[in-house]
């Protein structure tokens, strides 16, 4: 366990995409399913089962349909146009063998304490597949197909295999086959109910199912199915409005090439995976192509409204960078200068690259996270057609939920604004009149679930100009944990004057379990800090004399989310989840009490 001081330890809370959790492997799943059905056979059969010994109860009614289940499930599933993994197959065979534990262990408690209580084995053990069909339906239809005539067949393949084990060991009448029916029917109302109880915050709110959106977030997520893709891409688009965004990019060359580039386009990389803006960082580079050298996207200041929907209006801002780039002068600016604040307590700091005045801003050591798009847009509009143009970051890099935002007309907006125009004073001071050298790094080797950080990795491009280096780090991530910035920034004082951390708040690392994914809660401090350190040394290393342009670009009516969008699909979610988790008890036990019903008035 960490310890109190941890700064990871914030994050312990769950969050909606644990419920987007990978399987585990075949091998697992299926050793799950046997011990899952093992399990239970040996409850239902202990002391005794009425004279029915364990071994027929386990492979008849347990361990044989648990795993027929999970091997025919896929096949049927398919056949009528819904689609499920063999992991998850055999994860859910496992997982409704385990359903009637519960019951089981009241049922031992109650006929050990009155024995005369028992009901015959074998219309208990029929009693016992209303539940499994109950949470079988209910995963399929989301997991699978939304539609209960074309999930019902793989959802009744496993408990239907169960009813005819039960009738091979045991005397078959009518009545009892009725009744096993009955029982049956029983669990497809109940998850029935629950379905349509739990689809309602979303169907109220934005009039589409909830549940039909499981599948294709997992093929998304897990596949990269282009069809879900598409499908997502347009739920979202359906509540985008039409908006006006700026680009602002920053050339810099050298030994007649472009060395590197800084792209600074208004839009915030989400909503989450790789769906609309999410993965920026990734999809700006891939457009841009090696001609841009190594590119840079940290984040803009901006929030979840400035998300855009699709693919194709990322393209249409990947496409005006690529254009500006192209349209910038062969021979930029020598003009630089290092990396300055004007106070200690200011939000900002500036420096002189080119023709632009790079401003970075962070509250950190205090929290710090999105800033209203409305608070500086009109900064870096003013500035678009003049020299020193104003190129804005927001470091992102010091995260406590909930806290850190910068909303309009507060006085923290005030202050930022303020500290804005003060460091770019400072920067436009300090500007020496070149040369300067300029040197990049990255390091790529990281994984979304091991490290929390995206696929363009640890950045660093550091300046030096008057015998002064400063560096910025860039990492694709969303946010570091409160607390982080500090000693990377330490184990960097030995090779840099003055340096900045940033993340990019790439949304793809939400599709991980454990949802937000802040740098650093996977990845310990001091391997991020050696990381970054490394990675600066390198850029170090590479250091060589440039120039810098610099460009900015309007874009007019590209389709963004909603003002507050993302906020009503969070409540929404949050409601399912709610409701959802009250129903599932509710219908749990309204299956459990109906079937009982049954088998006492039979019995």
């Amino acid at each position: 366990m960490p310890a109190d001081d941890d700064p990871a330890e914030a994050f312990r809370e769950p969050r909606y995409t644990r419920l987007l959790v990978r399987a585990p492997s075949l091998a697992l799943c299926v050793g799950y399913a046997a011990l899952a059905a093992v399990a239970t056979a040996a409850l239902a059969a202990f002391p005794d089962l009425r004279g029915i010994e364990f071994l027929p109860v386990l492979a008849f009614v347990f361990l044989g349909p648990a795993l027929l289940g999970g091997l025919l499930t896929v096949p049927l599933a398919e056949a009528l146009g819904g689609r499920l993994s063999w992991r998850r197959s055999f994860l859910l065979a496992a997982t409704a063998a385990a359903v009637p534990l519960p019951i089981l262990l009241t049922e031992r408690i109650a006929v050990f304490a009155v024995p005369g209580l028992a009901p015959p084995a074998g219309a208990f053990l029929l009693f016992l597949l209303g539940p499994v069909l109950w949470f079988r339906h209910m995963s399929l239809f989301g997991l699978s197909r939304p539609d209960h005539l074309r999930s019902l067949p793989a959802s009744v393949i496993q408990p239907l295999l169960s009813f005819l084990g039960v009738l091979v060991i045991v005397h078959v009448t009518g009545p009892l086959v009725l009744e096993g029916g009955a029982f049956l029917v029983l669990g497809f109302l109940g998850c029935a109910l629950l379905l349509r109880v739990a689809d309602r915050p979303l169907r109220r709110e934005f009039g589409t199912s909830g549940v039909a959106l499981i599948r294709p977030v997992l093929d998304h997520i897990n596949l990269r199915d282009p069809g879900a893709t598409a499908e997502l891409e347009r739920f979202f688009d359906r509540f985008s409005v039409p908006a006006d965004l700026r680009l602002t990019l920053i050339g810099i060359r050298s030994g007649g090439r472009t060395k590197a580039t800084i792209v600074l386009p208004t839009v915030h990389p989400g909503p989450f995976a790789a769906l609309g803006a999410s993965d920026l960082p990734r999809k700006l580079a891939d457009r841009l192509g090696p001609e841009a050298g190594m590119v840079f996207a940290p984040h803009t200041p901006c929030n979840h409204d400035l998300d855009l929907p699709t693919e194709a209006e990322v393209a249409r801002v990947g496409d005006a960078a690529v254009a500006l780039l192209r349209s910038l002068p062969v021979v930029g600016s020598s003009l630089a200068g290092p990396l300055v604040r004007s106070s200690a307590d200011s939000f900002a700091r500036g420096q002189r690259l080119g023709d632009a005045v790079l401003v970075t801003v962070t509250q950190a050591p205090a929290p710090t996270d999105d800033i209203d798009f409305a608070i500086v847009d009109p900064l870096v509009r003013a500035s678009a057609e003049r020299s020193p143009r104003l190129a804005l970051i927001d470091a992102h890099n010091s995260y406590v939920e909930g806290q850190g935002d910068l909303t309009y007309a507060t006085p923290n907006a005030e202050k930022l604004r303020r500290d804005i125009g003060a460091a770019a004073a400072a920067a436009e001071a300090a500007t020496v009149n070149g040369p300067f050298r300029f040197g990049v790094a990255a390091r790529t080797n990281y994984s979304l679930q091991a490290h929390g950080i995206g696929p363009t990795g640890i950045r660093a491009w550091v300046i030096e100009v008057a015998g002064k280096r400063s560096a910025h780090v860039l990492i694709d991530g969303n946010n570091l944990i409160l607390g982080l910035r500090a000693p990377i920034l330490e184990a960097l004082a030995p090779l840099v004057t003055e340096a900045e951390v940033m993340t990019t708040d790439n949304h793809i690392v939400h599709e991980v379990d454990g949802g937000i994914n802040p740098v650093g809660e996977r990845y310990p401090g001091p391997a991020l800090a050696r990381d970054v350190k490394a990675v600066v040394e390198a850029a170090i290393a590479d250091l060589s004399e440039a120039t810098a342009a610099s460009g900015s670009v309007g874009i007019p009516s590209v389709r963004v989310l909603q003002p507050a969008w993302t906020q009503r699909l969070l409540t929404s979610l949050g409601d399912t989840v709610s409701v959802f988790g009250t129903m599932l008890l509710t219908t749990y036990l309204l299956v459990v009490a109906s079937s009982l019903v049954v088998l006492q008035s039979v019995h």
